[in-house]
């Protein structure tokens, strides 16, 4: 089964705090929404999610950020497996595409 993993940010609701933001993300794409880490941002905590495109391709990736042997990326298409979203404590969305 193919996911439509395509997000327009005027078809989005308001979101009042982070919950709220990130249970929309979680009920549209559910595991492919995954939370990468938190941090500040002008002041500002912000949690930086991926939006996983490709397992295939992603799942590797991140992997290899877990290993002591170092890898070297030969090929940018990595970067297109995933797209970022940020949202802050507020529920304010970017993303990162």
């Amino acid at each position: 089964m193919n996911q439509d993993l395509t997000i327009d940010p005027n078809q989005m609701p308001k979101f009042n705090s982070h919950e709220e933001a990130r249970g929309w993300f979680k009920g549209q794409f559910g595991d492919r929404f995954l939370l990468r880490m938190t941090d500040m941002k002008d002041g500002k905590r912000v949690n930086f999610y991926h939006l996983v495109k490709d397992p295939e391709m992603y799942k590797p990736y991140m992997e290899s950020f877990a290993s002591v042997v170092q890898h070297e990326i030969t090929n940018m298409d990595v970067f297109k497996s995933y797209t970022t979203i940020e949202i802050d404590d507020n529920g304010n969305v970017e993303i990162k595409d």
